[in-house]
């Protein structure tokens, strides 16, 4: 049996972890744990959340031992190993990294979803992820998306949960995940299911849109790991329906999205309800300064993965290109475009605004394309069903504002098109990712008009440190140079030779 094990002997039993009974009874919203919201300490020095224990029943959090075959690797190997793999760690007593999952230690019916799901090998932010989440300190994880940073944080999660007491009548959940959007957090969901599964561990995902009944009933029946995204959580906790006082392992997924959202607020209201002795796991695709700044209130000595830079850039299997157009030429270019790449692969495109969203698509359709669209205005019931056509297939061609920039993960989008180019460099590196995810290759193609000027030189260098080409008329504009008169460019250098001569090619 694993080390990580809390399970008796015997395979059918549900983990006959500890006989504790748990931390008793809810208490609901605002209950006896103190706010944990004063300053952190960010460098090693004194937690201040010592002070705020009293009471509080003492919790599991450290399970990593380290195997033979990662003990036996000298400070050189592992060197080696970290810049090949474009690994970068900060903090005290950091971990060696794990070359193989049986290195991890893992149980073996985590192992056996590993194997089931055809993962070779682990990722890099899971290579280096894995080993510092089961030691139980705080973790800041810097990654761009795709690279596997839900199983990194997720199947430690699944160790942690088994280690704990079980949950009594009126327990909140050991686990909770904060996602930024609905999509995000029915994804995690799905990976929880399906990892979990083996233990037993009860999940439910909580998001507005839809009717609260379903969602109510799982927390009172009780569950282990609650993903959620922050406004309804909020309700769910105002209205007594759940409580935080049982959660020793807090996740942040795309922390740098739910700041963009607007989002600090209740993130601060809910971490406040949440035992100051907890672990904290922190994952962000960029590291901009609010997210340090979020991250130096809320984390205690923790250690930092950073994979490739923590500077803004572009998955480099993405081929970039960028067209210089006018707005009014924008939907013929669009439709050459779907001409010349449609062969019945995936193929998002990305726009500004829902009422941009769905004139296109309705246009596109008229025009004898097949594409639905997704955005915030629609209801999760239309939005679900839009996904799933798109994932199956049948439409293959779906138009987007960004709440599907971050957390979407279709396999096998061909390309990404930005039809309206979006408000920040962070945004578009995001969309971009929605294609070339898991080792595959992808192109996104941009449309760029004179408005996007003040982005040029940012775009230019996400387009240089990809080893991109850069059109002479965006580097024009990129040392402050007018746009190009209309109908000027096109996507060159496709990798598809002369291509014929259409403006395209």
């Amino acid at each position: 049996m694993s080390r990580y094990d809390g399970r008796s002997g015997d395979p059918t039993s549900y983990r006959d972890r500890r006989s504790d009974s748990g931390f008793g009874g809810s208490t609901g919203y605002g209950g006896s744990v103190r706010s944990s919201s004063s300053k952190i300490s960010y460098d090693g020095t004194e937690s201040p959340r010592k002070l705020d224990l009293e009471g509080l029943t003492p919790f599991e959090k450290n399970f990593y031992v380290e195997s033979p075959s990662v003990a036996a690797m000298s400070d050189k190997d592992v060197e080696e190993y970290r810049q090949r793999r474009e690994i970068t760690v900060e903090g005290r007593d950091v971990p060696k990294p794990v070359k193989s999952f049986r290195d991890v230690g893992f149980p073996d019916y985590v192992l056996q979803e590993i194997a089931k799901a055809g993962f070779v090998e682990p990722t890099p932010i899971q290579a280096q992820g894995w080993p510092m989440a089961l030691k139980g300190r705080d973790l800041i994880g810097i990654a761009e998306t795709g690279s596997g940073k839900t199983l990194a944080y997720l199947l430690p999660a699944i160790v942690h949960v088994n280690a704990q007491p079980i949950l009594a009548l009126g327990d909140g959940p050991i686990v909770l995940v904060l996602a930024p959007t609905r999509e995000l957090a029915v994804q995690i969901q799905n990976e929880t299911t399906k990892f979990g599964a083996s233990s037993k561990i009860k999940n439910t995902c909580i998001y507005g849109g839809v009717p609260k009944g379903p969602q109510v009933r799982d927390l009172q029946k009780g569950v282990e790991i609650v993903i959620a995204t922050p406004g309804r959580l909020i309700d769910m906790l105002e209205s007594h329906h759940t409580n935080l006082r049982r959660v020793t392992y807090l996740v942040l997924d795309e922390a740098d999205r739910m700041l963009d959202m607007g989002f600090e607020p209740q993130i601060r209201k809910i971490i406040s309800q949440i035992r100051p002795d907890r672990q904290t796991l922190y994952w962000s695709a960029t590291w901009p300064k609010e997210v340090e700044q979020l991250a130096r209130q809320f984390l205690y000595n923790p250690y930092k993965v950073i994979i490739g830079s923590s500077d803004l850039k572009a998955n480099h299997a993405i081929r970039q290109l960028v067209d210089i157009v006018s707005e009014n030429q924008k939907y013929n270019k669009l439709v050459k475009l779907l001409d010349d790449v449609m062969d019945g692969s995936r193929i998002l495109i990305f726009m500004d605004t829902k009422k941009g969203c769905d004139q296109i698509t309705r246009q596109l359709r008229m025009d004898g394309w097949p594409a639905l669209s997704i955005h915030g205005d629609k209801s999760q019931a239309e939005r679900d069903w839009v996904l799933s056509e798109f994932k199956a297939g049948k439409s293959p061609i779906m138009t987007a504002t960004d709440v599907a920039a971050r957390g979407l993960d279709v396999k096998d989008v061909k390309c990404v098109i930005n039809y309206d180019f979006p408000g920040s460099l962070e945004d578009y590196v995001h969309r971009i990712g929605r294609t070339g995810r898991a080792g595959a290759k992808g192109t996104a193609y941009t449309f760029f008009t004179a408005a996007n000027a003040r982005f040029a030189k940012e775009l230019i260098s996400i387009l240089e440190e990809a080893g991109q080409k850069v059109s002479p008329e965006l580097a024009a504009m990129g040392r402050g140079a007018p746009p190009p008169p209309s109908g000027h460019g096109g996507f060159r250098d496709r990798g598809r030779g002369s291509g014929g001569g259409r403006p395209w090619s």
